[in-house]
Parts: C-alpha cells; sequence; structure tokens
C-alpha cells in the first residue's frame, strides 16, 4: 500500500472519508500522482495541483496551489488571507458538491498542463 493511502486510512471517522473520497477522485486521472509531502498528500501533474489538509476542527481542507489563478465560478474557494492558495473544507463526504469539485479539479489540471507556473509577483524572463 502506498505512503498517502497509508496516511489517509491512520485518519479518523469522517477525515478518513473525506480523503479517501478526494484521494480515488484525484488518481483517478491518470496523469496525477500523489506522494507525502510537508506531513501531508500532494496531488501533482506537472507541478502540485493540490494537497489534503485534515484540520484539527475534524474537516479537511482540498488546497489548490494556484487557487488565485483559478475562475472560481463556482464562489466555492476561499483565499483565507492567502495570496496563492485557495481551498475549500468539508467535515462529510455528504456536504461535497461532486459535480462542482470535479469542475474545480479538472480547471486546474488544464491549468498545470497548459499554463507555464509563474509565482505570484515574479516576472518572467526571455
Amino acid at each position: 500500500m502506498d505512503d498517502v493511502r497509508n496516511f489517509i486510512l491512520r485518519q479518523e471517522g469522517d477525515q478518513r472519508e473525506v480523503m479517501l473520497y478526494f484521494h480515488n477522485l484525484l488518481t483517478s486521472f491518470p496523469t496525477v500522482s500523489s506522494a507525502i509531502k510537508y506531513r501531508i498528500p500532494f496531488y501533482d501533474q506537472k507541478t502540485w495541483v493540490c494537497y489534503l489538509n485534515p484540520l484539527k476542527n475534524g474537516k479537511v481542507s482540498l488546497c489548490f496551489l494556484r487557487g488565485y489563478e483559478l475562475s472560481n465560478e463556482q464562489g466555492l474557494l476561499e483565499s483565507k488571507g492567502r495570496k496563492q492558495v485557495l481551498s475549500v473544507d468539508f467535515g462529510s463526504v455528504d456536504e461535497i458538491p461532486k459535480d462542482t469539485i470535479r469542475e474545480i479539479i479538472n480547471e486546474a489540471l488544464f491549468l498545470d498542463e497548459a499554463v507555464p507556473y509563474n509565482p505570484k509577483g515574479k516576472s518572467i524572463t526571455k
């Protein structure tokens, strides 16, 4: 069993279920791989796309590293004072708007594939 799955299975209750749902969804994309980085699960394609953060309040935060570049047409993602990362928290699988989350993940994967990463505030020199 891989490190990410082991990490998820060590969580309890709803956190485990939410993380398992997102892990299965994200790894269903053939171009996405997972690994433990900074002691939590990260999901990569060309670069880091998102990560799952189990919170002390029992929820799980789905965080998009290039969140500020996403359209957020759904209005689901929050900055929480961060400049790059946008996220949404869930306390149970029943709370997850599955079609909306799939749209956001598809957009994040498309962005990662199509647009080179440019850290906010950094200029690209040619």
